[in-house]
């Protein structure tokens, strides 16, 4: 894997902004040629940086779906096993490595609360959990809205 350079740091964030924003309209917006996209693209995928494209949906348009942050105690050794079992559940959208008294915090989301609880459960039954503790997100904020933000981006 190649280190990244300005140029591809400006490329993802674009990317993460719009991942169907046409290579010309990239290519003008970050001030190089077409070609030069297309190049990157096509290395940032090749070295796996890139892993995939997909979809986003705004959370006004899928009201009903539940969210939720789970922060999860691992057991000694067992955290590869529980990683590993976490990945085998289709409602674990993200799942992250953490410090402190958490070792995983895992983004989940379902259809319905029987769906959650049922979820909660499975991963609560992985060998290797000793303790979670799951917060459910009711509504997102834009950094507009924050207190003391004056609109700045929070990335």
């Amino acid at each position: 894997m190649y280190p990244l350079d300005d140029l591809d740091r400006r490329l993802l964030s674009a990317l993460r902004v719009n991942g169907r924003e046409p290579v010309a309209s990239l290519a003008r917006d970050l001030g190089v040629t077409r070609s030069t996209v297309n190049s990157r693209l096509r290395r940032l995928t090749d070295s796996g940086t890139v892993v995939g494209f997909g979809v986003r949906i705004r959370e006004d348009r899928d009201p009903n779906s539940i969210r939720a942050i789970t922060l999860i105690e691992v057991e000694g050794r067992a955290i590869t096993k529980v990683i590993h079992a976490l990945r085998g559940f289709p409602e674990v959208k993200a799942l992250h490595s953490t410090n402190g008294g958490w070792d995983l915090v895992a983004e989940l989301r379902t259809d319905t609360l029987a769906d959650f609880d049922r979820l909660l459960g499975q991963v609560r039954s992985i060998e290797g959990v000793l303790n979670s503790e799951t917060s459910l997100l009711l509504s997102s904020v834009s950094s507009e809205e924050l207190p003391g933000t004056h609109g700045l981006s929070q990335n």
